[in-house]
């Protein structure tokens, strides 16, 4: 999968990760489509390197599509515990 396809998949799974676990995060909108883009690369990298599970050029693989999500979920929720009360301050 080329780099762009990566961004997209990374943007989508972002936006599934917003809608798995919704709230107000400290980035806004921009933080968390950032957050899904290197979730997606950081899922993809952890199920390749560690679940040998090699990442595949087809858009469309489901392990492919859960390990960025997971990727996302993950970035997301560790997001929230540093900088969730940011914006209380």
């Amino acid at each position: 999968m080329s780099i762009i396809g990566w961004i997209v998949l990374g943007l989508l799974a972002g936006v599934i990760a917003k809608i798995l676990l919704p709230g107000r995060d400290p980035g806004g909108l921009i933080g968390t489509t950032l957050i899904g883009v290197v979730g997606a690369f950081l899922g993809g990298w952890l199920s390749a390197r560690f679940l040998d599970r090699p990442i595949t050029a087809d858009f469309y693989d489901g392990a492919t599509w859960l390990s960025a999500i997971g990727g996302s979920l993950v970035l997301l929720i560790a997001y929230r515990v540093l900088f969730g009360h940011s914006r209380e301050r």
